[in-house]
């Protein structure tokens, strides 16, 4: 019982000590109104080219990609992005498997810098997974490897420029450059392709 009047007492001087002093938590209020993080969101669709680089063009052909993404505000000229996107490569030598089946996720974020406006650079890390296209699996022959799934990081660039908007809809071209951590030699990609986004908020 004794437990039961000391919290009913605090509660009690708490509610009057807050009707004595009404702005007592004015400075976290303003905090708040002036906190943009998330205050605009939106969707997007993004496909395009990949063009291998270095050892790997002769590796795999050139593909087309295709992905979905969500971009938020994060500072007042800083945009938080996540990307998922699929591409299907196809082998220029003679490995025994048709393809190879790629599905990467990206986070990172997009400067809207006003002295090049409207042209945005971003950057971010990437995780790429990635499987052959194959029925029977050797692990003898080339690229074997790919037959049991392989997980690869790394990092990207981008540069936007965003050339149409109507009300809450805007598109524009982009392309990116990819590195993927893959030793004892890194994997280099260029990307190219078409943005379709749609604000939500």
């Amino acid at each position: 019982m004794k437990k039961l009047i000391t919290i009913l007492a605090l509660g009690l001087a708490s509610i009057l000590h807050a009707g004595e002093d009404s702005f007592a938590f004015k400075d976290d209020s303003l905090a708040v109104a002036n906190d943009i993080s998330f205050s605009h969101f939106s969707v997007f669709l993004e496909g395009g080219e990949i063009y291998p680089m270095g050892d790997l063009m002769d590796a795999v052909e050139n593909t087309l990609y295709g992905g979905v993404g969500v971009r938020y505000t994060y500072w007042e000229n800083v945009d938080g992005i996540v990307m998922f996107q699929y591409a299907y490569f196809k082998p220029r030598s003679d490995d025994y498997y048709d393809g190879v089946h790629q599905f990467m996720g990206r986070v990172g974020a997009d400067w809207k810098w006003k002295t090049i406006h409207p042209v945005v650079l971003g950057a971010g890390f990437s995780c790429s997974w990635t499987r052959a296209d194959v029925e029977e699996y050797s692990w003898e022959k080339r690229g074997g490897s790919l037959t049991d799934n392989e997980t690869e990081f790394g990092w990207y660039a981008r540069i936007s420029l965003p050339v149409f908007r109507f009300k809450e809809y805007s598109a524009g071209f982009h392309v990116m450059w990819e590195q993927l951590w893959t030793l004892p030699k890194r994997s280099n990609m260029l990307y190219a392709g078409l943005t379709f986004e749609r604000s939500i908020w």
